[in-house]
């Protein structure tokens, strides 16, 4: 069964549009949920809205939004919703070109196929697309999904265009928050040339069919044990050993990876004392 559109409407490049469809690129359906039960019935709970002050349960209809102010909560209706509803709810409108490379991983939301909705539209989605191929750059834009309005990255990707949302600024933290407290570490170059070395060894192609979600495999395995009736649990992975010294580990770490033994470096020597000389003999004064 084909997903559900996320969002339908129209790509816009200057007076050239199209109607388009935007699908969700990556899905989490396939993972494990597990339901919350009551252990004396085993039947499921069902989680019910109450008011948070007097505990007594809300009907639906009674339910809206609000905002919490100093003053107490704003609420904010359906109708307060649709009246700010801006062109971009209908309208994918490309407003800029940039670099692939000027757009920060840190700004990347949730990515979404782009593809044409109906045939009226195919070939101006088709000049669209082709236009940003022969440029080689991104073009963003903007998009309303869920009420909320997003900057997206369009790029072409095969016969469609892939489509990430971005964040704004005041979502993405300072880094200097973070780095800043780091101290600057004294880096031996022998330690950079073992660590390179062990990079070297473990080096491919990126090959996403080789990734497996090994928690999703050995929650898989528990559940088929359990409906077995074995109640046994798994053995839990022993801690990884704390590394006292970092050369050490970095020469076993060579080894284990089938390089050669890394030679140890040689002990420095400490330069030989000189007799220290003896100056001038002081006369006695007479």
């Amino acid at each position: 069964m084909a997903p559900r559109a996320n969002w339908k409407g129209h790509l816009r490049l200057s007076l050239v549009s199209c109607p388009i469809a935007l699908y969700p690129a990556t899905t989490d359906r396939e993972k494990i949920r597990l339901n919350l039960l009551d252990k004396s019935t085993g039947h499921r709970i069902r989680m019910q809205k109450v008011d948070a002050d007097t505990g007594e349960p809300v009907d639906p209809g009674d339910i809206v939004r609000g905002y919490k102010t100093a003053e107490g909560y704003v609420e904010i209706t359906e109708e307060d919703l649709d009246a700010i509803e801006i062109e971009s709810t209908r309208t994918l409108d490309i407003t800029r070109f940039v670099p692939r490379d000027e757009i920060d991983d840190l700004y990347n939301v949730r990515p979404y196929y782009v593809v044409p909705d109906g045939d009226a539209g195919r070939q101006a989605f088709a000049v669209i697309r082709e236009a940003i191929r022969a440029r080689g750059m991104v073009a963003l834009g903007r998009v309303v999904i869920a009420t909320r309005e997003h900057i997206v990255a369009l790029e072409p990707r095969g016969k469609g265009l892939l489509a990430t949302l971005l964040r704004y600024p005041y979502e993405v933290r300072d880094e200097a928050e973070y780095f800043d407290d780091i101290p600057d570490e004294p880096i031996p170059q022998d330690m950079i040339d073992l660590a390179t070395h062990i990079i070297d060894t473990m080096k491919g192609a990126f090959e996403p069919d080789s990734f497996e979600d090994r928690y999703e495999t050995a929650l898989r395995e528990l559940i088929a044990r359990k409906e077995a009736g074995d109640t046994t649990l798994p053995a839990r992975p022993k801690a990884p050993t704390k590394v006292v010294n970092l050369m050490d580990a970095l020469r076993r770490s060579v080894e284990a990876q089938g390089g050669p033994p890394a030679r140890k470096s040689p002990p420095r020597r400490s330069a030989a004392k000189k007799p220290r000389r003896a100056g001038p003999a002081r006369r006695k004064a007479s």
